[in-house]
């Protein structure tokens, strides 16, 4: 696949998991679902499973399998959706999203038959448990890397912070963390929570620090995964995005961090991301 065409592919991967997500979040009714969150990952999920890592649905079982762990558990609509769209999951099963008996739960559950690689929900975990399966690979002699994926907030955590210095300390090259800078959590703008220089900090750790001011650009999501790294460095990418991306109502306003997706909402919404699907084929 030459770089147009993979760029061409997960844009419309993302537009297709984007719609997916919101007929979801109809779907969940009074159960309600975490759209703002789940929104703003669609473009870093798209390229991740439409493009960079060597996960499909021929090998999502292999040994040497690229692993990817989504720490922000509550992110769950970005994650479902890049499972159907990359092919491991049927529609039929990414529907039962958060019904009594479905597949899908609200937080993700270890399900290897359906590509979900970590139990999430409570914070600042995954990075911990990427390391050891990145590790694991340089003990078994079997290569694959591993991406991990964290919210700014979620960067509260001091666990994040010990595993970060593990990594950095073993050298876990094999590893990458990106996070969703999307400066806002579940009680209100991070940088009044808990305010943090991420590049800094996260360089001071000593991972090699790579910026996408565009999260939603997956153009130079490519360019940055692609590029290559610092030796024996754990590598981290901070995605600047935005909450509730793509419905002119949700974005940036806290209000979709968990919320009820009523049917004019879902109508207004679906409307807007259809005018812009046409636009992107226009072009």
């Amino acid at each position: 696949m030459t770089r147009v065409e993979a760029l061409e592919h997960c844009r419309k991967m993302a537009m297709h998991m984007r719609k997916n997500a919101l007929k979801m979040a109809l779907a969940a009714g009074n159960n309600g679902s975490h759209l703002g969150g789940g929104l703003s990952i669609i473009e870093i999920m798209a390229t991740l499973y439409g493009h960079v890592m060597n996960y499909n649905k021929n090998n999502y079982k292999s040994r040497k399998r690229d692993r990817f762990i989504l720490s922000k558990g509550h992110s769950t609509l970005g994650y479902y959706t890049a499972l159907e769209a990359a092919g491991i999951i049927s529609e039929e099963q990414l529907f039962t999203f958060e019904q009594n008996g479905g597949y899908l739960p609200g937080q993700p559950s270890m399900n290897y038959d359906m590509g979900i690689e970590y139990s999430s929900g409570s914070l600042g975990l995954g990075l911990s448990y990427g390391i050891g399966l990145a590790i694991a690979s340089r003990m078994s002699d079997c290569p694959y890397n591993v991406y991990v994926l964290l919210g700014d907030g979620e960067c509260n955590e001091g666990s994040v912070w010990e595993a970060a210095m593990f990594a950095a300390h073993n050298k876990v090259s094999n590893l990458t963390a990106i996070i969703d800078a999307n400066s806002l959590q579940s009680d209100g703008p991070t940088s009044d929570v808990l305010g943090i220089d991420l590049e800094q900090v996260w360089r001071g750790f000593g991972w090699d620090v790579r910026m996408v001011e565009d999260g939603h650009n997956i153009k130079e999501l490519i360019e940055t995964f692609e590029a290559p790294g610092i030796k024996n460095k754990p590598r981290v990418i901070i995605a600047r995005t935005v909450k509730g991306k793509g419905v002119s109502f949700m974005e940036n306003n806290n209000e979709w961090h968990h919320n009820r997706l009523t049917q004019l909402q879902y109508d207004e919404a679906l409307s807007e991301i259809s005018i812009k699907e046409v636009h992107l084929s226009d072009n």
